[in-house]
């Protein structure tokens, strides 16, 4: 009988010392990657068949700024003067609320140099609908909206 509880008690003690010896090595080296959401469309242009627009936002809206990045490209399709994709980086922010919808989600995409700063109502979890930087949406909405990939 003393065997035997000697051989429980040496299990136990094995297994307590198991978990106390804290994560495995290959535990502590995987990495955490951040969120990526990838948004494309196409939005109507004047002198040519549409702008193609793709969005890759980095991070999640809880993320602090400097965590949620963006880049976004803009590409002409057959332009007459055929002219150079425009491409962008930066941070973006969330903000709350439009005028029509209070409760609405904005995320305001600023490039870090040069370029304009772009608003996109967050229509629903696969789709972004520009705005203007009032916050209001344009009559025709629905032709500028991103679709997730």
């Amino acid at each position: 009988m003393r065997l035997r509880s000697m051989l429980i008690g040496s299990a136990m003690l094995s297994l307590l010392a198991g978990c106390a010896g804290g994560p495995t090595d290959s535990a502590s080296q995987e990495s955490i990657e951040p969120a990526v959401a990838t948004y494309q469309g196409s939005l109507p242009c004047r002198n040519c068949d549409g702008i193609g627009l793709d969005v890759e936002l980095t991070g999640e809206e809880a993320d602090a700024m400097k965590d949620r990045t963006f880049t976004l490209t803009a590409s002409y399709m057959n332009h007459p003067q055929n002219p150079p994709d425009e491409d962008y980086a930066g941070n973006w922010e969330v903000l709350s609320g439009t005028p029509s919808d209070p409760d609405a989600t904005v995320y305001e995409l600023t490039p870090n140099n040069e370029g304009q700063t772009y608003y996109f109502l967050r229509m629903n979890e696969s789709t972004l609908e520009l705005i203007d930087p009032e916050r209001r949406r344009f009559e025709n909405g629905e032709k500028l909206r991103l679709k997730r990939q």
